[in-house]
């Protein structure tokens, strides 16, 4: 097959590809591939740049790439799953290596404006990527159900409750809260860039809650070393998980708090850990010695290399930084379910971070030292989070006067 059934751009000087797939190896085995995954990316890389050679294909030239991929797999013998993978991969890192160009953006104008308000979330309120994330699913719905921008004109308050209205019975209190969070935020987008002519943000109403929030079952200190004692700290997993679990346990670190630790945040001769919390918040927590030795021997037994500088990575290729909480959230259920201390529901990383302020209080912490450590901006916020139980109460209940039982 000839060059013209796929160029159509300009003239360009024909890339080194053997020289590139040197470099496309050398960078999965800094990943932490193993070796025969390589070998085998190349076996399959190899045939397909010669196969361009001798089309007198340039790749550089090729403006659809997908079809070129297509005509060399038509080819006799070609396993057609682990031969797309393994070029796609090479084609995406000429493309992050500017070898060849990106690959041609075709967005919709609901998909444009959707991306438009999340890059203004970013570059302008400075919200975190996990906050981003709530929002991006809280407007996508939102901006297919009214089909904008097309109908914009045509959004009043009496849609927006409508809309609102059917998410509320598939789902949480707490969810619902969330979407009319988000939908305030984009509808203030909207009005600023003029898609709208009107503040439409107040038409949502606040989400109450008719009960207040159950508290989750609370890990005693004996609990806490329970579950630590579960973990295998033998094994490169284990390294990993007992470090996790000892900034979920001492320090009440949220799981994308421990997700977003980088290495240079661990200060050694300071003894403290700089800690990125909500709202692009940073605070120093001191470096327990617990929390501080199974770090040290995470990064001499476990983390092993890698170009990335968070602190936890993945354990499989390609190594780099866990990219979402729920992995650490996960890492925490498992280590519970060991220790036989599952409780029903659903459970994550924060059961750790309710303990900690509960047990503090039964040792006698005030609520504003609970929330130094805690990092909480509201004193309210921490004392959903300390867990006062009925035997507290009778030890600091004053007895009513002629009555001999205070709490029955």
């Amino acid at each position: 097959m000839s060059e013209q059934h796929f160029a159509s751009g300009p003239s360009c000087c024909e890339p080194d590809l053997d020289h590139h797939l040197e470099a496309f190896l050398s960078g999965l085995t800094q990943a932490g591939y193993a070796e025969n995954t390589r070998r085998g990316k190349a076996r399959r890389i190899v045939p397909f740049i010669q196969w361009t050679h001798t089309s007198g294909i340039r790749l550089c030239e090729v403006d659809d790439l997908d079809a070129c991929i297509d005509a060399f797999l038509a080819s006799p013998g070609r396993r057609l799953y682990k031969h797309r993978s393994a070029l796609q991969a090479f084609l995406a890192y000429l493309r992050e290596a500017k070898v060849l160009p990106p690959r041609p953006m075709e967005r919709s104008t609901a998909d444009a404006l959707r991306h438009s308000y999340l890059e203004h979330l970013q570059s302008q309120q400075g919200l975190s990527a996990h906050s981003i994330a709530a929002y991006a699913v809280s407007v996508r719905g939102f901006i297919e159900a009214m089909h904008l921008p097309e109908e914009a004109a045509d959004l009043d308050a009496r849609a927006i409750q409508r809309y609102l209205l059917t998410l509320s019975p598939e789902h949480a209190v707490a969810t619902v809260k969330v979407y009319a969070a988000g939908l305030r935020s984009f509808l203030r987008f909207c009005l600023l860039k003029g898609l709208i002519s009107r503040d439409l943000s107040t038409a949502l109403p606040c989400i109450g809650r008719c009960q207040p929030k159950p508290m989750p079952p609370i890990l005693s200190d004996e609990d806490i070393e329970r579950v630590l004692a579960t973990v295998d700290r033998s094994s490169l997993r284990g390294c990993r998980e007992f470090a996790v679990l000892q900034l979920l346990a001492r320090l009440g670190l949220r799981a994308s708090e421990v997700l977003a630790l980088r290495l240079e945040d661990v200060h050694w001769e300071q003894g403290e850990l700089l800690v990125r919390g909500k709202g692009a918040q940073f605070d120093r927590l001191p470096l327990l010695q617990d929390v501080g030795e199974a770090i040290v021997q995470y990064l001499r037994v476990a983390r092993g290399h890698s170009d990335s500088r968070q602190l936890f990575l993945s354990r499989q290729a390609p190594r780099i930084g866990l990219q979402d909480p729920s992995t650490v959230s996960a890492i925490a259920h498992r280590a519970l379910e060991r220790a036989g201390l599952l409780p029903r529901g659903r459970v994550g990383a924060h059961i750790f971070r309710y303990s900690l302020a509960t047990r503090m209080l039964r040792h006698g912490a005030s609520l504003s030292e609970i929330a130094e450590v805690l990092r909480h901006r509201c004193i309210a916020t921490t004392q959903g989070y300390a867990n006062v139980d009925l035997e507290r109460l009778r030890d600091v209940a004053q007895a009513w006067p002629g009555k001999q039982e205070v709490v029955q």
